[in-house]
């Protein structure tokens, strides 16, 4: 489940490509206050559920001023006895150009208990963790949950069907890279209504969980918010799908049909 949830969320901050080839728009899509709920579901079952919020901070790093992301996921149901997850992350991200300054996580998952922190130091190329540290290849290098902001935020207005990006991100302890695919434009049906969505399908690797010709793909929402709607991929036993359940305190409305 843990390494599950892991991929499934990298597949959502996938959007994300190098500065040179996707800019920035001009400001955030995202805002203070910003509620967004996901479930995981196995098949027809609600393995898990996340919360993931924006907040003003009143930390400051470099004398400059942050938003605070947070996550919260947590097991559900029949899941929640036989494998009981309760994680909390947390990152600081710069207002003007949304890159993360630092980055913490409390994973308690059964009896396993982690507690991880990550400050990031972008011109430098380096992230220096409770870890080790850690020389990345760019000076834009996220953790999960920056990485999902800031993929939201991206100017993809001559993204064509084909295309290809690859983002760097800090996981654990190691730099990692995901390789994403723009597949085209498609409605999804949601608890929220028809919405028109970008469909992006991001690489996976074959093993334990995944078939050998497996593919994630990512259904983002077509208008001002860039959301992710919903996310699926197959398993070796059936498939497992995250969806998006609520969205308050967003700064656009939604593409909705």
């Amino acid at each position: 489940m843990k390494k599950l949830f892991i991929t499934v969320t990298a597949g959502l901050c996938s959007l994300l490509a190098t500065a040179q080839e996707l800019p920035l728009k001009k400001e955030a899509v995202f805002q203070e206050g910003e509620v967004l709920q996901y479930k995981l579901r196995y098949g027809f079952i609600t393995a898990a559920e996340a919360t993931i919020k924006v907040a003003n901070s009143d930390l400051k790093f470099d004398n400059k001023p942050t938003y605070k992301l947070t996550v919260d996921a947590q097991t559900s149901g029949t899941f929640d006895v036989f494998y009981k997850i309760r994680d909390h992350y947390d990152s600081y991200i710069d207002k003007t150009d949304l890159l993360p300054y630092f980055y913490q996580e409390n994973i308690r998952e059964a009896s396993y208990r982690r507690q991880d922190k990550a400050r990031f130091t972008q011109d430098a190329k380096k992230v220096v963790s409770n870890r080790g540290t850690f020389t990345t290849p760019t000076n834009q290098t996220f953790d999960l949950v920056s990485a999902y902001y800031f993929a939201r935020s991206l100017d993809i207005s001559k993204i064509k069907i084909g295309d290809k990006f690859k983002l760097n991100y800090f996981l654990g302890d190691e730099i990692s890279a995901l390789e994403v695919e723009y597949i085209g434009k498609e409605t999804i049906k949601s608890k929220l209504g028809n919405i028109r969505c970008l469909k992006f399908s991001p690489s996976i690797k074959p093993g334990r969980i995944f078939k050998k010709d497996s593919r994630l793909y990512l259904w983002v929402t077509d208008d001002g918010n860039r959301v992710p709607v919903k996310a699926q991929v197959e398993i070796l036993v059936g498939a497992v799908t995250m969806e998006l359940k609520s969205a308050s305190g967003l700064k656009y409305a939604l593409a909705k049909e």
